[in-house]
């Protein structure tokens, strides 16, 4: 099993699940998050005075996936979640050792 992280733009999030919904991987966790990667923030003006707005708005996804779904899962994200500018965000993938379902006790692939 593969744990799947995704930082997006707060408005791809609507695609980005679409397209998961699309490839039948719609079992998904997502959190506000705030951040800034290369883009570095943005100045913005607020009564006269500029300030900078270091943390931008960002979605992050999280899924656990059968190691099989991983390049499916990691494209559609990618082309969902692209716009061709800076700060479209980061995927990551990483290893998970046990899933359990609390209501059943299931675990492994079957707990997803």
């Amino acid at each position: 099993m593969k744990r799947i992280d995704a930082v997006v733009r707060h408005e791809k999030l609507g695609a980005v699940r679409i397209g998961l919904d699309e490839i039948g991987c719609g079992k998904v966790t997502v959190f506000e998050a705030r951040g800034h990667g290369a883009e570095e923030g943005a100045k913005e003006i607020w009564r006269g005075q500029i300030y900078r707005a270091d943390l931008l708005p960002k979605a992050a996804i999280m899924l656990v996936v059968d190691d099989s779904a991983v390049d499916k899962v990691v494209k559609s994200i990618m082309e969902n979640a692209k716009t061709d500018n800076i700060g479209d965000g980061k995927i990551f993938v990483s290893n998970v050792e046990a899933a359990y379902k609390i209501r059943t006790g299931e675990k492994g692939d079957t707990s997803l």
